[in-house]
């Protein structure tokens, strides 16, 4: 039996299911009349609603993280805006010391000018008094313009964080409204599955998948391998096994899609294939209780890919069994790592899991598709499983806070607080 639940998968723009397909109304009753009854979405179609629903929901985890992450970015010196800010605060810094020192100047001169007695004395010291002033004057204007260009400066870095802290509002209600979609659909899957007296297949946490040795940052232009390791402690060997991996990727700003120049194979040891259209990297044969099986993936980045995107690899697994059972890992996992201009090294960092958020409770059991098992291989297993062969530093000016204050929510709010305590503290 085909395992129907399909990988998290992730695209940018958010897929809308049909309101018929992800709804849970009594649609689905067996009291409706036959007439209505004809117009339910079949069970193909409701697997086909809940996969879009996961991957609009992945989407949105991955495009709210690639937002925060350049929130963060605008406080690093070398982000343009931000340099422009420190070089126009210490200029700033440098006028009104110029200044202070020609007011102390004219005070000075003023002094003097008080203390002559004689009419030489006196003129010598007017003099010196009148251009003690004119250098004030200078230092003064000099210093306005200064704290001008300082605060124009301050509050185009601040806009550009509450801007992309609106996006990231906008995001984190994007992944709200994704979850509660893909909620709806998985259960009126679950639902459909029931009445038809069909059987499901399980979350399997003893199935584990884990990416090994994906660089947590990537060149454009460049391939690298790494590997998926599937761990069997089930109890019982898994007759077979569908590893699964798709490639997702954004630019800088999280909102363009870039999924077409990631390129993801796969390999049994006699060259690489394209992953089939669930994503499977083959199948693995006989994956025995306690052990391991080792897949072999290659990830291809075109040249011209955006430097600072962000892109992930999404892992799992299902499996089915000759007497009919089946299951699947719970839950995809989502490797990490950041775009970096061609030429580049990869970083020799491996990309860790990043946790994403999920409903509360969701153990639910995971409904299968009649038809046979698809993963375009097949073949004979070994005794750990075999793979089947085929083929800012200060805060900033308060002006510049009031205006965004507002505005600033979500994680964004978090990011302010966290990084106005830091200069506070400093």
């Amino acid at each position: 039996m085909q395992i129907r639940r399909i990988l998290a998968t992730a695209v940018v723009a958010a897929v809308t299911a049909p309101a018929a397909m992800l709804s849970v109304s009594p649609a689905f009753a067996d009291t409706k009349p036959a007439a209505q009854t004809q117009n339910k979405p079949s069970v193909a179609e409701l697997e086909q609603a809940a996969k879009d629903a996961q991957k609009a929901y992945d989407a949105a985890v991955v495009a709210e993280k690639a937002l925060v992450r350049s929130l963060e970015d605008t406080d690093a010196p070398t982000y343009p805006l931000e340099a422009a800010f420190q070089a126009a605060t210490k200029t700033a810094k440098e006028a009104a010391a110029k200044k202070a020192t020609a007011d102390a100047a004219v005070t000075d001169a003023k002094a003097k000018l008080d203390a002559a007695v004689s009419d030489d004395d006196k003129a010598a010291a007017q003099k010196a008094l009148t251009e003690a002033e004119g250098v004030a004057k200078t230092a003064a204007d000099a210093k306005a313009a200064a704290d001008a260009k300082q605060a124009e400066a301050g509050k185009a870095v601040s806009d550009v964080r509450v801007e992309i802290s609106k996006k990231i509002y906008k995001a984190q209600l994007a992944i709200k409204e994704t979850l509660a979609k893909k909620t709806a659909a998985d259960k009126a899957l679950a639902d459909a599955k029931k009445a038809e007296g069909s059987g499901s297949c399980v979350s399997q946490d003893a199935l584990s998948a884990v990416a090994v040795g994906l660089p947590s940052k990537i060149a454009a232009g460049s391939t690298v391998d790494f590997t998926l390791r599937l761990g069997n402690t089930t109890g019982r060997t898994l007759d077979n096994v569908f590893p699964i991996a798709y490639p997702h990727g954004t630019d800088k700003s999280g909102m363009k899609d870039i999924d077409k120049l990631l390129h993801l194979k796969w390999s049994n040891g006699s060259g690489w294939q394209d992953l089939d259209g669930r994503h499977h990297a083959g199948v693995v044969k006989a994956l025995r209780t306690g052990a391991h099986a080792d897949v072999k993936l290659r990830l291809t980045v075109d040249a011209s890919a955006p430097a600072e995107g962000t892109g992930v690899v999404f892992v799992n697994a299902d499996y089915t069994n000759n007497d009919g059972s089946c299951g699947g890992v719970p839950d995809s996992t989502m490797y990490e790592f950041r775009l970096i201009p061609v030429g580049s090294k990869p970083s020799a960092e491996p990309a860790k899991p990043a946790s994403k958020p999920s409903p509360q409770g969701s153990k639910s059991p995971v409904p299968v598709a009649s038809g046979g098992a698809t993963g375009g291989a097949s073949g004979t297993g070994g005794a750990n499983g075999s793979l089947a062969h085929t083929g800012s530093s200060s805060a900033l000016p308060q002006f510049a806070l009031a205006g965004g204050a507002a505005v600033v929510i979500g994680a964004g709010a978090v990011y302010f607080v966290r990084r106005r305590k830091a200069a506070d503290n400093a």
